[in-house]
């Protein structure tokens, strides 16, 4: 799932950090998303959705 999500961040050239800021969302908890130690919730997705203007199913 973190693929989706750092191919849209490549797409629009910003960082997880900047990512996270913009979302509320921890960076330790992106990183635990990046090592696949947990995955997001569906609120989380949804924020991140959001965020770069595609829907919930585009990550699942």
């Amino acid at each position: 799932m973190y693929e989706k999500i750092e191919k849209l961040l490549k797409k629009h050239g910003i960082t997880a950090y900047a990512l996270s800021k913009a979302t509320d969302i921890s960076t330790a908890a992106m990183t635990d998303y990046k090592k696949g130690r947990s995955k997001p919730s569906v609120d989380t997705l949804k924020k991140i959705a959001d965020y770069f203007g595609v829907t919930v199913d585009y990550f699942l």
